[in-house]
């Protein structure tokens, strides 16, 4: 698999602009993608903040595994983080907030009664929103302020500014740009954020990509692709590359996606495969697991 690597030249402008405006906040709430809450977690946000209290939201539960949600909570508590899976395009519109505005409190009470003390009754807290491109960011903060307090697409690097948000009379909210890091050290977590839609579809192959997708979703359940559309993977080996474009072959002719002449439009189907993995139509599922990240170097 090649390298895959997207650090446009505001993501560098961010970073600063994050740094900068660290002092004046109380708590940074990170937001992560619930199938992938190791890569979609950027470890530069572990620098920059490592003298704040942190709140981190698995956002996408609901196209995660719930099992291994559950399990990715208690590692992340174990690991000294608040940590709370979400749905923010949850038709309880205020479920997320709710339970985000009662960490927060729990998080910051010994500071608010100091400022009681004081007689800053209703003084807000400050927290900061970092993310990843396209872990939905803005949809959670349109969740939070009750309203279109933040631009969304379904694409990633749309906010391009901070952004200072009132959340009731809870707290003050900054909203930073979604940014990466510059460089993946692991393959395997550009793959990863690749097939979730962090970096830009336009930057990578597609078929390169969902062959590749395809090896995890074979190791992780053959069910997965099977029973969607329909076809056999017990014949392709998983580790072999040329197995897997056969495979993809397979699905292409099943779901009719043929050009002229009968050949199999492989774009068309790595396209359909990536869209229905990221919709939830293949199911709930997990790319990564905690016990794996123990095991990193």
């Amino acid at each position: 698999m090649q390298d895959i690597s997207w650090y446009p030249g505001h993501m560098t402008k961010t970073k600063r602009m994050i740094a900068t405006q660290m002092g004046i906040i109380d708590v940074v709430i990170e937001l992560l993608d619930a199938r992938v809450p190791f890569s979609s977690r950027n470890p530069d946000i572990d620098t920059l903040a490592k003298d704040k209290k942190r709140v981190l939201v698995l956002n996408k539960a609901d196209l995660a595994d719930e099992k291994i949600t559950a399990l990715w909570e208690e590692y992340f508590r174990e690991k000294g983080f608040f940590a709370l899976p979400i749905n923010a395009k949850d038709n309880n519109k205020k479920a997320g907030a709710n339970r985000l505005t009662a960490a927060l409190k729990k998080i910051m009470r010994p500071k608010i009664e100091a400022q009681r003390k004081r007689g800053r009754i209703n003084a807000p807290i400050r927290a900061m929103i970092v993310g990843i491109p396209n872990v939905g960011k803005s949809t959670f903060i349109n969740q939070l302020v009750g309203g279109s307090g933040a631009i969304t697409a379904d694409r990633p690097g749309v906010t391009r500014g901070r952004q200072w948000l009132k959340v009731g009379g809870e707290f003050d909210l900054m909203d930073t740009p979604g940014v990466l890091w510059p460089k993946f050290d692991d393959k395997m977590v550009g793959l990863r954020l690749a097939c979730t839609g962090a970096i830009r579809d336009e930057i990578f192959d597609k078929i390169t990509l969902v062959t590749h997708f395809m090896q995890i979703l074979i190791s992780i359940n053959p069910g997965i692709l099977e029973k969607r559309y329909k076809i056999s993977t017990a014949s392709f080996v998983p580790e072999n590359i040329n197995d897997m474009l056969k495979l993809l072959e397979e699905i292409g002719n099943a779901r009719g996606f043929k050009m002229k002449g009968g050949v199999i439009d492989l774009e068309r189907t790595a396209i359909t495969i990536l869209d229905e993995f990221r919709g939830g139509k293949l199911g709930r599922i997990s790319l990564e697991l905690p016990e794996e990240k123990e095991q990193t170097p």
